[in-house]
């Protein structure tokens, strides 16, 4: 088997067997998995949920409101629990981890974004094992990713990863709930990522975690389309990150895009959210889909939200679907006043000009 780079992310009703506390037999298996992948000479990464439960755990359970700065404080205790039960499992097979934790902040400033990235590939080169988690000690609601399936398909686009492995405490993704429906069926292979098939995905069955399959799908979406395979499967089956890692037949598969996006575009569809929306005619849709053209201002009939220069926004065919993403080169109200009107006008109109388009290609994903 070839040497592949792997990151595996654990949700928190895998660490925990759904109980209150951390499993740590469980975790013990978990970890000789992961140091077997090691020895074979894969690169290994760890998304680890927990902190919160962890936190909970050692302070002995204490009633608490659910507000922010609990979980906050919960989060701060239970994070160097959590990293210290790590480094003592791995250092049972005399490994090294090393902690990363990040926000959406870390992601969404390019700078930041390439030092984290900077630093999990330096990591991974002098074979530590990267543990990362949400900073959830000092993210608010404005800063989070939100979950750790998002986060671990960043971390994935990160490390270049070959192969993202989402373990949680369900089979896999069915055709419909197999918890009510006796019928429903395991989807072994997903080629295609459509509202129909998000409409399948449910909460979070635990209740322990903040994720559930609908974030599995969109962490599936982000890092196939950045050339990372995706597995969503039970923590449960014996030895299932080796079997996984070898491709055998477990859950379900999200194939890798035949076509990976390079770094900057991988950036763009990791990193910062959409702050607005561009809607354009079926012209621009044909120049951008077909010929791999950049956005005109004349091919845009709508601006909607508001962003400055820099910021990335949604493109919306004349339906409202999204067809790409990409980084705008003039704000929302330099966009409103240039919707329709051909480049050369722009300086006229404007008074000064950025250039001839309003997104280039090479700031675009298509979707």
């Amino acid at each position: 088997m070839e040497n592949k780079t792997i990151v595996v992310k654990l949700g928190t009703s895998v660490l925990t067997g759904g109980s209150s506390q951390l499993n740590r037999a469980h975790m013990v298996e978990l970890v000789r998995q992961c140091a077997a992948l090691h020895r074979q000479g894969h690169r290994v990464v760890l998304v680890s949920s927990g902190a919160i439960a962890a936190g909970r755990a050692h302070l002995g359970h204490p009633p608490l409101a659910s507000t922010l700065t609990n979980k906050q404080m919960l989060a701060a205790v239970g994070q160097t629990q959590l990293i210290r039960i790590w480094q003592d499992l791995f250092n049972l097979y005399d490994l090294h981890v090393g902690q990363m934790l990040l926000t959406r902040a870390d992601l969404e400033d390019r700078e930041r974004y390439l030092n984290a990235r900077d630093t999990l590939r330096t990591l991974l080169d002098h074979r530590i094992i990267p543990v990362i988690n949400e900073n959830d000690a000092v993210a608010t609601a404005e800063i989070k990713v939100g979950d750790n399936d998002n986060l671990s398909a960043r971390a994935a686009i990160l490390a270049d990863a070959d192969l993202l492995i989402l373990l949680t405490d369900q089979t896999g993704l069915f055709t419909a709930d197999p918890r009510t429906n006796p019928d429903a069926q395991l989807i072994e292979e997903v080629q295609t990522i459509d509202d129909t098939l998000r409409k399948l995905a449910g909460g979070s069955v635990s209740g322990l975690g903040t994720g559930g399959m609908a974030t599995k799908l969109q962490a599936a979406d982000v890092a196939r389309r950045a050339g990372v395979e995706v597995v969503i499967a039970t923590g449960q089956v014996p030895e299932v990150v080796g079997r996984l890692a070898a491709g055998e037949r477990i859950g379900t598969r999200f194939p890798a895009l035949a076509s990976p996006l390079e770094g900057r575009k991988s950036w763009i569809l990791a990193g910062p959210p959409p702050l607005g929306e561009v809607q354009v005619d079926l012209g621009a849709v044909a120049a951008m889909r077909d010929k791999g053209s950049s956005l005109l201002p004349k091919g845009i009939t709508g601006v909607r939200g508001i962003f400055v220069r820099g910021d990335v926004v949604r493109i919306l065919d004349p339906r409202g679907s999204e067809l790409a993403r990409g980084i705008c080169r003039y704000n929302h109200d330099e966009l409103t006043r240039l919707r329709g009107v051909h480049s050369d006008q722009i300086e006229a109109l404007l008074g000064y000009g950025y250039g001839a388009v309003a997104i280039h290609r090479d700031d675009m994903v298509l979707l």
